[in-house]
């Protein structure tokens, strides 16, 4: 029998911090926005991928399998949102079988309100607690292991709604602004579907592909830059 490879008292401590770190971090950022906004971190997930897709419209298939939802969760979650005139469901003309998530002016209204409250959160929890050689560090130990899970077919690492056409845009996530233009390839291999929130102005998009990575889980995303008109 193959004797597990335990962690040592240093590895554990690393493992365990980063854990705890995430999982308080993510339940303060979506207490927050959901005072701030009234929005909980689903509805702004899923308000930030629209609102950075070319035309502000995502597949429903598309859109559950870059999120890392299952149909039915992203049904059930659209299906609320709808009745609140943030999204609408739009039958695709070429697939009888598909449906498009479609941005609403009112969606859009909401994101652009609640993306300023959130990046401050995002800053006031975690970004300013950090100096830029931290920054750098956690940024490349995110590349390394998102890079290792997108290589073995991670579903919420590959890439986001659109990729598949060219036609994809960045992802924003806490504190970023959705879709700003000026992505590196750091910032695509980082950014990540179903956790967290726009960091850019939502709306604003660069017309490059990039691929989804790491925030907080999908339903994490956050707007960290201020929003743009």
């Amino acid at each position: 029998m193959n004797v597990p490879a335990w962690l040592d008292r240093e590895e554990a401590e690393a493992w365990r911090g980063w854990i705890v770190m995430t999982q308080l971090l993510q339940a303060q950022l979506a207490r927050d926005l959901q005072s701030d906004s009234g929005l909980s971190d689903a509805d702004y997930t899923v308000l930030v991928r629209l609102s950075e897709s070319p035309d502000e419209r995502v597949r429903m298939t598309e859109l559950a399998t870059s999120l890392d939802w299952s149909k039915s969760r992203l049904s059930h979650q659209v299906a609320r949102m709808e009745a609140r005139g943030l999204v609408q469901r739009q039958e695709c003309p070429s697939d009888a079988r598909g449906a498009f998530a479609v941005l609403t002016p009112l969606g859009r209204a909401e994101i652009h309100s609640a993306a300023p409250a959130h990046v401050a959160s995002v800053r006031r929890h975690f970004i300013d607690l950090l100096d830029r050689e931290q920054l750098a560090g956690l940024t490349a130990i995110a590349d390394r292991v998102l890079d290792h899970l997108r290589s073995m077919g991670c579903p919420g690492a590959l890439a986001p709604p659109g990729a598949a056409d060219g036609a994809a845009e960045s992802e924003g996530y806490a504190g970023e602004r959705p879709g700003a233009a000026g992505a590196t390839d750091a910032d695509t291999r980082r950014r990540r579907p179903d956790v967290e929130p726009p960091l850019e102005p939502p709306g604003r998009r660069s017309g490059a592909i990039t691929a989804a990575a790491a925030t907080p889980p999908p339903s994490r995303q956050v707007a960290l830059h201020p929003p743009t008109a």
